[in-house]
């Protein structure tokens, strides 16, 4: 129940001084109030550290194993006759590749003399029919139709069956005259995709039971067929079912487009495979880049400010400072078994002032130019030596272990505080608003006896 008081013009509020009281009472309050603001603003920035923690690791798994350095660029010399990706790990080389022969799928239709006019003319009648096709040596594909069936129900049913085979529908007729036809097609190329079909009871009659029916072969299935090697020496054919091979230059794919041209001569097209120093080096700077956005923010977070004399949200944090310095140890260390690059200052990282990284961009280029194993081998895991890449992820796991963690075990701390304050808070809370509504109780009692009093004076001073 809310109290009021009624002013006695003895020039005492209390109902401000029951506020003023209460905010006394409640100064402890406050105080693990912000003490609680604070750890909520440190367990959002551990939150974000985090995250940059993650991103550095993520950048050194990217160098951390040959592939990531094992990079190569491909280029062609006629991209109309072929184009070529090549993959991690695909050796350096240049090849000399005709295209003799591209890869197409089996195409089938049933005979003109069997067209319909209209795509949904019925091609069963007088009870159920059946159609019976398969690919290669594969299986039989059987669809059943109910009497009346279409033309269009019969290519829907196939393509529903997904099965190596595509249906469609082509008009071999005019506009005012339609003679409709299906159409089957192996949906993979080669020669051994053959589209055959096995039984025909539909008026389309694929098999000629009829003696005007059957089939056409719009286009045979046959394989790519590449030549490699000089015209003029040695060649290697080889044939495969796919326009897209994969595995006649090892990690290289390459896209057949168009046969070589054969007149007025044969012009060969040059398959060249070399290395991609490029992609690494943005590796590597993105690692710099990586560590750099840790060292900054936890940098931003640890100052001193003198005039107000309060510390950044990571002031006097060892678990912060740990963080530096785990990670800086895994950077700037020396990988004593090797024996030309030994630390990242002989490839051109440098450290500032503040703790984060340069990288000088000649001395990277020289490196990778000039040795570019051994600047490998700086980074990489190998059987005899744990490269850079390898210790920065290793430091991230262990800051970051779910069991022992210094990082993680710091914030279950800073959690479990921010739990225990908020209940004492909220104990406080109670106590503080029992304490203001006895303060309350206490001073209407003083403001009622106060008014008897003055009604007390007021009558004496009449009487005189």
């Amino acid at each position: 129940m809310a109290i009021s008081f009624g002013g006695l013009g003895n020039g005492v509020d209390f109902g401000q001084v029951v506020s003023e009281l209460a905010k006394v009472h409640r100064l402890p309050i406050d105080k693990l109030t912000s003490k609680k603001k604070d750890l909520q603003t440190r367990l959002t920035d551990y939150g974000s550290l985090g995250t940059k923690l993650l991103a550095l690791q993520s950048a050194a798994n990217a160098l951390r194993l040959p592939a990531g350095f094992d990079r190569s660029i491909s280029s062609v010399s006629d991209e109309k006759v072929l184009t070529a990706q090549a993959s991690a790990g695909a050796a350096t080389g240049s090849y000399t590749v005709q295209v003799t022969q591209l890869a197409k799928a089996h195409q089938i239709t049933n005979k003109a003399a069997k067209a319909v006019s209209s795509t949904t003319t019925a091609i069963v009648s007088g009870g159920s029919g059946t159609f019976t096709f398969k690919v290669g040596t594969g299986s039989n594909q059987t669809i059943t139709l109910s009497d009346g069936a279409t033309l269009e129900d019969l290519r829907s049913a196939i393509n529903d069956l997904g099965t190596g085979v595509s249906a469609s529908l082509i008009n071999t007729g005019t506009e005012a005259s339609p003679a409709y036809r299906l159409t089957l097609t192996a949906t993979s190329s080669g020669a051994a995709n053959t589209v055959t079909v096995v039984a025909d009871t539909t008026s389309l009659d694929f098999l000629n039971a009829s003696g005007t029916g059957g089939s056409d072969t719009l286009q045979a299935g046959q394989n790519a067929i590449l030549v490699i090697g000089d015209p003029d020496a040695t060649t290697i054919s080889i044939e495969r079912e796919s326009n897209v091979i994969t595995d006649a230059i090892p990690d290289v794919t390459l896209m057949l487009k168009s046969k070589t041209a054969t007149t007025p001569a044969v012009v060969p097209v040059t398959v060249n495979v070399t290395a991609d120093p490029d992609s690494v080096k943005t590796n590597i700077k993105a690692l710099a880049t990586a560590y750099n956005d840790i060292v900054k923010f936890i940098n931003e977070r640890s100052g001193y400010d003198i005039t107000t004399k309060t510390g950044g949200i990571f002031f006097n944090e060892n678990t912060a400072r740990n963080v530096l310095s785990q990670l800086r140890s895994a950077l700037s260390g020396q990988v004593d078994e090797l024996s030309t690059y030994k630390t990242l200052g002989a490839v051109g990282f440098k450290t500032e002032r503040d703790g984060t990284v340069t990288i000088e961009d000649a001395k990277l280029d020289s490196a990778l130019a000039s040795n570019y194993a051994a600047t490998k081998a700086l980074f990489v895991t190998q059987s005899t030596s744990t490269g850079i890449a390898e210790r920065i992820t290793q430091a991230v796991d262990f800051l970051d272990s779910v069991d022992s963690g210094a990082f993680t075990i710091r914030k279950n701390s800073i959690t479990d505080q921010i739990s225990k304050l908020t209940a004492e808070i909220g104990r406080k809370e109670d106590i503080a608003a029992q304490y203001e509504e006895r303060l309350r109780l206490q001073f209407a009692a003083l403001d009622g006896l106060l008014q008897k009093l003055q009604a007390q004076t007021s009558s004496l001073q009449a009487l005189r």
